[in-house]
């Protein structure tokens, strides 16, 4: 049999020492998949001296990744560190060096991927990213392979598992977002900084990746609309949930006949569909394509282990094709590089969906009528309204669902209502899907 292949993986840390102790434990089963051994012989973290969850006794360590990507012993470079600048300079450093990249990096791919698959199509090496979207469910493989002779209606995801486990104790327990968010930070779900995954930021880079390979788009994060789950109160949950929703933070794609919607916001789901009783920081992807119709993929999102089982499974993949001409890999976005195409994606008012409105208004007789008048002048029809008094003062407040309508005119609607002298505040507004297979 042939010698193992050597692997170097930049940054040791949870991801890190997962893949090497996935790769140590199933040494035997990888090898009979793949055709030869995979070894990591080479490593690179920050702090050497930091105790670590994987042994590292007979790698080449080093505190600075470019020895690693240097060392012409290294065949395929593993980029787990994160962040976008200094992974895109490794990563690109490795391709001039004809080396293969396996990376868990959705920012660096949804944001400087058409880049560094260019140079990897010129260098004639692989790019594998499994684990940059959903952990360990293998979705870019699925759609990319296992979905190739469909053409994709529609997917919607909850790809962010911090966001998920938000929203599901805000219901289960009906308790307040800053309270939730504070215990995911103290679980370690949530970062210090939980801007990416409360203001959507994370689950846009990687919807970015999963419609480049569902439509054969390049990839454009800077065109996804993206709003996050913060002004979400545990009243939205529970009127949601009066009404038969559920609230998800979804990434969801969609094919029109004027272009792709992209977009990642709250989104009431009703409570029946699978994807809706995904809890926890558990992720879900929900793929509709015209020949095999729904299907649903759904697993851990995040860990040391299920992300560490996309990693290998990229590993041997690229160690399969290692032989094979370059022509005849699988293309890295699902297309062949010469046939992306550059449909357009469609600004937010365009986009046709049903609303969730909620707003405080006066207990005075005729401000419903005004509101519901309004909303009738912009060509927005209602499917179920609720009104509760809150508490004792003098106000009520108004949830109403309506019909599928252009934003742009619940755009408009929602300016005219805010200016009623009868109405408080804001108007809350979260779109409606009802996903049907």
């Amino acid at each position: 049999m042939l010698n193992p292949v050597k692997v170097g993986v930049l940054g040791l840390g949870t991801v890190g020492c997962g893949t090497v102790n996935v790769l140590q434990r199933n040494a035997e089963e990888i090898t009979r998949r793949a055709g030869r051994g995979i070894v990591v012989t080479h490593g690179s973290a920050r702090d050497l001296a930091k105790p670590r969850i994987c042994q590292t006794s007979g790698m080449k360590l080093t505190q600075d990744p470019f020895d690693v990507v240097n060392d012409p012993e290294v065949e395929i470079v593993a980029e787990l560190i994160g962040g976008t600048e200094l992974a895109k300079e490794l990563v690109l450093k490795a391709i001039e060096q004809g080396k293969h990249i396996v990376t868990a990096n959705k920012a660096l791919i949804a944001i400087h991927g058409n880049e560094i698959f260019e140079a990897a199509q010129a260098k004639g090496v692989m790019v594998a990213f499994e684990a940059a979207v959903a952990g360990g469910i293998p979705i870019i493989k699925a759609i990319r392979e296992g979905l190739s002779g469909n053409s994709i209606e529609w997917l919607a995801g909850i790809i962010n598992g911090t966001g998920n486990f938000i929203l599901t104790e805000m219901r289960d327990k009906g308790r307040e977002f800053s309270d939730v968010l504070a215990e995911a930070q103290e679980l370690g779900y949530a970062e210090a900084d939980p801007t990416f995954d409360v203001e959507g930021v994370d689950a846009a880079h990687k919807l970015t990746i999963l419609a480049s390979i569902a439509y054969g788009v390049p990839l454009q994060f800077e065109k996804v609309y993206t709003e996050g789950i913060t002004k979400i109160t545990r009243e939205d949950v529970q009127y949601a949930n009066e009404l038969g929703y559920r609230i998800k933070h979804l990434g969801i794609a969609k094919r029109q006949e004027n272009g792709i919607e992209l977009r990642v916001h709250p989104t009431l789901i009703p409570h029946k569909r699978l994807i809706a009783n995904v809890d926890g920081v558990m992720n879900a992807v929900l793929v509709k394509g015209d020949a095999v119709g729904s299907t649903l993929y759904y697993g851990a999102g995040a860990g040391a282990e299920p992300t560490a089982s996309a990693v290998v499974g990229d590993l041997v993949d690229v160690v399969r094709a290692l032989t094979s001409d370059p022509e005849n890999r699988v293309p890295h976005l699902a297309f062949q590089p010469n046939a992306l195409s550059d449909v357009a994606v469609m600004p937010m008012e365009d986009i046709e969906t049903s609303y969730y409105l909620r707003m405080t208004a006066l207990d005075r007789k005729g401000v419903l009528a005004q509101v519901t008048s309004l909303l009738s002048d912009n060509d927005i029809s209602i499917e179920a309204i609720i009104q509760k008094q809150v508490g004792d003062a003098d106000s009520v407040t108004i949830v109403i669902l309506t019909h599928d309508v252009k934003e742009a005119s619940v755009n408009q609607a929602i300016q005219n209502i805010e200016a009623l002298e009868g109405i408080e505040g804001q108007v809350m507004r979260m779109r409606l899907e009802n996903l049907k297979g």
